[in-house]
């Protein structure tokens, strides 16, 4: 079975402190996401927390989960900078960059995204599992609630402020390698910001659709959670899309192999950069497709039953 990576859609950059005023971290278990619920205790160690496991069997149906529109995800030229924070690689898009439907409440603005990954092949990093299984990377695209008006103390604060999307890849089976296009460009920037703060800004021309190719945009899973670094915060609608893009392999491995999580070329490689699965609660995940109605089942099982007695009877 293939590997695959996930690409999902949130909302901030995470940052080094937390609510407590700890320093947080992934690589260190005096500041790993073990430690989170005391460093930033307020919301960390909340009841709905992300990322989860997602049991596609149990999802719930819901005909409200309509397509969305994306506004200026065919443009070429929306990302402006790609930065190496020290826990992730973070792209900021330019203003006026949407999202719209699939249920949302109301417009929503993409404002960033950003990955988490594992350790190339060896150890997969993606945040939510889909039936158990962990795949390579993760990839958040940020978007906050258009009358927030780009303010994120406030949405952040609104249960629904924040809207994040998410999207698997697939590694290409075979010897493929720099494929797809879109995405051997992107990481070619990897090399431009190996260290801890630095940032370039984009120059090529890519949009968000290419990145998202093969993705069939109608059919995702849908709950209410949380940020996955802290603070934590419980405002994020998460769509985790059910389609993987396919990158290559190659391309993939780049994140554990190139990037490092301080301003030197000595420090550590930034690797298994992802929050653990989190407690459920019995939160309903909602998918495409009619809800179950146990009175049109009974119904149907009685027309049934009356059918066959009348033709006993014949």
């Amino acid at each position: 079975m293939n590997q695959l990576v996930v690409i999902v859609a949130t909302l901030f950059v995470p940052t080094t402190y937390g609510a407590a005023g700890g320093l947080w971290c992934y690589h260190d278990p005096s500041c790993d996401d073990t430690t989170w619920s005391t460093i930033a205790s307020e919301h960390c160690n909340g009841s709905r927390q992300s990322p989860i496991n997602i049991v596609s069997a149990s999802a719930v149906g819901d005909e409200t989960l309509t397509a969305f529109t994306f506004t200026k995800y065919g443009d070429n030229y929306t990302m402006k900078n790609i930065k190496n924070t020290g826990k992730t690689v973070k792209v900021e898009l330019t203003s006026g960059v949407q999202v719209t439907g699939g249920a949302l409440s109301e417009a929503y603005d993409s404002l960033q995204f950003h990955l988490h990954w594992g350790n190339g092949t060896s150890v997969p990093g993606s945040e939510h599992t889909v039936d158990g299984t962990r795949y390579p990377m993760e990839l958040h695209i940020v978007n906050a609630k258009s009358s927030h008006n780009g303010n994120t103390t406030t949405a952040v604060a609104d249960s629904t402020g924040l809207a994040a999307l998410g999207f698997f890849i697939e590694a290409m089976p075979g010897n493929v390698t720099g494929s797809p296009a879109a995405w051997n460009t992107l990481t070619s920037y990897l090399a431009n910001i190996t260290l801890k703060d630095d940032i370039v800004n984009i120059t090529h021309a890519i949009s968000l659709d290419e990145l998202l190719e093969g993705v069939d945009r109608t059919k995702y899973y849908r709950y209410n959670g949380s940020l996955t670094t802290p603070n934590c915060n419980e405002a994020v609608v998460w769509t985790v899309f059910k389609d993987p893009i396919k990158v290559s392999q190659d391309l993939i491995d780049l994140f554990s192999t190139t990037l490092h999580i301080d301003h030197n070329s000595t420090s550590a490689l930034m690797t298994n950069v992802f929050r653990s699965i989190q407690p459920f609660n019995d939160w309903v995940v909602t998918t495409q497709g009619r809800p179950a109605s146990g009175a049109s089942t009974m119904c149907s099982s009685l027309g049934l039953m009356a059918l066959a007695w009348m033709l006993l009877r014949v």
